[in-house]
């Protein structure tokens, strides 16, 4: 699982809350105190139904988080048996059926969340994502858009990297840095933005601009958490702009972490325009 999905899982512990606070106004008569006015409803407000499924919610959350994929089912399961409309259980059973491998069981979920909630920015972005990883690239951009549309989106960074990172996979590098540089201005420290936008600048013979991108990325990350395409750019892109000791530096943690990677070979025969 990617950084940016394991931060959209941990927020839909809060979904649940945040949905009743967004609730519907209270028609009852008002109380000591309070205005002859209507009232939201508040977490207060919360059913004992409603309670049993916000914990078991929680449970399946943590069991998710540790790997325990079928007592997270189970405890899904007992969520909707309290609550059965609660639309973050059926967002968070797709993100398990993900984590399972399950395509059809995780799309079914994804679906009948999005009937039940079309316009919940968590929900479209998963399921944006979930196209994505499964070769449905195109399909994936409405999902994305319908997530950056909704203006109280609370993580909006998340669907621009990800609909960023789909459209590379399409090397489509203008739809890619359209998505990718409202990224940076949101959350200017995610590493993977910064690679993202060093490899299009690079493609594009842009290197001042590559460089700026893998100068930052170079102060952001943990080198041991770079995978080997992306020390292998970085060599090329410092290679090019004749900054022999950076792109020494960058070679060293390419044949520390991944000494038998092609990108090493590669560097081995002074392949830096393949």
């Amino acid at each position: 699982m990617t950084v940016l999905a394991h931060r959209c899982l941990l927020r839909l512990a809060a979904l649940g809350l945040a949905g009743l606070l967004c609730g519907c106004a209270s028609t009852s008569a008002p109380a000591p105190g309070q205005s002859g006015k209507a009232e939201l409803a508040t977490a207060s407000d919360q059913t004992a139904a409603q309670k049993r499924a916000e914990i078991r919610m929680q449970l399946a959350i943590g069991y998710y988080q540790q790997g325990q994929y079928a007592v997270a089912l189970d405890e899904i399961k007992k969520a909707l048996a309290a609550e059965p409309e609660k639309v973050d259980a059926y967002a968070m059973r797709a993100l398990i059926y993900m984590a399972m491998d399950e395509r059809e069981l995780a799309e079914d979920n994804f679906v009948r969340a999005l009937k039940m909630a079309p316009d919940n920015p968590e929900v479209n972005n998963n399921y944006g994502s979930f196209l994505c990883r499964h070769g449905r690239v195109a399909e994936s951009f409405k999902y994305f858009d319908a997530a950056l549309a909704v203006r109280n989106y609370q993580s909006p960074a998340d669907a621009y990297n990800n609909a960023g990172n789909c459209a590379l996979k399409l090397k489509d590098n203008s739809t890619a840095e359209k998505y990718l540089l409202p990224a940076l201005k949101i959350a200017p420290d995610v590493p993977a933005t910064n690679a993202n936008l060093a490899r299009i600048y690079y493609e594009r013979r842009d290197y001042v601009r590559a460089g700026f991108f893998i100068t930052r990325l170079g102060k952001l990350a943990k080198m041991d958490s770079l995978s080997a395409d992306v020390l292998w750019l970085a060599i090329r892109v410092q290679h090019k702009l004749g900054d022999t000791g950076a792109e020494s530096a960058w070679v060293t943690q390419l044949r520390r972490h991944h000494t038998g990677s092609p990108e090493y070979a590669a560097y081995q025969r002074g392949a830096f325009d393949e």
